[in-house]
């Protein structure tokens, strides 16, 4: 195998790495209807079935269900659905995580302890990092805020 030989190889191995599509481990959280233990298992049994899933956590009493593998958000919102139940994206967010915890309609009466719904919803007004570091440069509780005011 002259140079000519090598190069061919080389080349030949990165157009082949760049052809794979590199797959990633994600979890995906999934609100589904449970009304009991035996429904939160069969949705498990379901969600196992997934090509690349590596975990299947379920809480009946929250409404999760959680996949962990090489999986795809999309697709396992697609299988979860031919379970018959209602599923939808988990829409809730830890309450410490909010940057706007007091906007209004980010409460969710159903939301778990601790937690509340995302501000995906159109009409909860979002801050971009520029916007909120001036909001917050007048923040009562921020102890080096100007105190101009």
């Amino acid at each position: 195998m002259g140079v000519e030989g090598t190069i061919d190889y080389i080349a030949d191995l990165i157009s082949s790495t760049r052809k794979r599509k590199k797959r990633q481990l994600n979890t995906v959280d999934l609100k589904v209807r449970m009304c009991c233990e035996g429904c939160g298992q069969r949705v498990k049994n379901v969600l196992s079935g997934i090509k690349g899933a590596k975990s299947v956590e379920t809480d009946w009493k929250q409404q999760k269900a959680s996949v962990y593998g090489f999986v795809e958000a999309k697709k396992v919102l697609k299988v979860a659905k031919k379970t018959g139940r209602k599923c939808e994206p988990w829409p809730y967010v830890p309450y410490g995580l909010m940057a706007h915890p007091y906007a209004a309609g980010v409460y969710d009466k159903k939301a778990p302890a601790n937690h509340v719904r995302g501000t995906d919803e159109p009409g909860v007004a979002t801050l971009n990092p520029v916007e909120e570091q001036y909001s917050l440069m007048f923040n009562d509780d921020n102890p080096h805020a100007c105190s101009i005011m």
